[in-house]
């Protein structure tokens, strides 16, 4: 017997909540190193302060919806655990990278958010905030999805997957995946659009796994160079949104305050 769509979109939106969940949870190993070195120098903040941009952007977009029970929970947590990270990161983190990560959430995600609903409330007709609310959310998932390009430009350069884990890339592909079907499901561009780019580029990303897995260390450059080299963007899941691994950018030296390029999740 066939499942019903509402069904279906069930279906796709817990296994969604499920892949979300564990991407979320990806950078514990990160943070538990953290923790037991008493030191965040060397790792950087931003992928977390986007991520926690991108869960409450999609918390507030689905308590604005009816019955987003899907989005609303994945996105809860996700507020959650990114603000578990920034805590422990701005903890251990030196002077200077304490005071520059806590002006960024202060400005990105106090008052990025705060002016957002304030504008919704006091400009949008109330029959449209939902899809007001809705563009603004996949515009920033889209940006989002297309962070995995500098990391993908370091694969090619480097000829080497270590700064891109193959599971890491499987999770957002199928997170993509998963909430691409639920947006389509119950007839929400503004979660099944974006993760068609998420779909993509994890497509992307795996393919380049498979080409470079089996390089020689030794044919590499010399990995110190090319972490000093500036980078545009970290990956951050889409009704989940979670950046990768900050392992990756990890190098002995002052925190770097470079931008973004691991994840969104809706």
């Amino acid at each position: 017997m066939f499942l019903k769509v509402h069904e279906l979109a069930f279906l796709f939106g817990l296994m969604g909540n499920i892949v979300s969940f564990g991407v979320f949870l990806s950078p514990v190993p990160t943070f538990y190193g953290i923790y037991k070195k008493k030191t965040s120098k060397g790792f950087q903040s931003i992928p977390y302060i986007c991520a926690l941009a991108s869960a409450t952007l999609l918390l507030y977009y689905g308590i604005m919806k009816t019955h987003a029970y899907l989005i609303i929970s994945i996105n809860t947590f996700g507020c959650f655990i990114e603000i578990s990270y920034l805590f422990l990161y701005i903890l251990y983190a030196p002077r200077e990278a304490k005071i520059f990560t806590l002006k960024l959430i202060v400005i990105c995600n106090i008052g990025g958010l705060g002016l957002l609903i304030l504008l919704v409330n006091l400009l949008v007709p109330k029959p449209h905030r939902v899809s007001t609310v809705g563009w603004v959310c996949a515009a920033y998932s889209l940006a989002v999805f297309a962070s995995p390009l500098s990391v993908m430009r370091k694969v090619i350069k480097t000829k080497s997957v270590e700064y891109m884990p193959f599971l890491l890339s499987l999770s957002l592909t199928l997170n993509a995946v998963m909430w691409f079907f639920y947006g389509l499901l119950i007839k929400d561009k503004f979660i099944a659009m974006p993760n068609i780019l998420g779909f993509m580029f994890g497509i992307a990303q795996m393919i380049l796994y498979m080409m470079y897995q089996d390089s020689k260390k030794t044919d590499l450059p010399n990995v110190a160079s090319i972490e000093n080299e500036p980078t545009s963007k970290t990956e951050v899941p889409i009704v989940a949104i979670e950046l990768p691994d900050a392992r990756s950018n990890y190098v002995e030296g002052p925190v770097r305050t470079t931008t973004i390029p691991n994840s969104s999740t809706a």
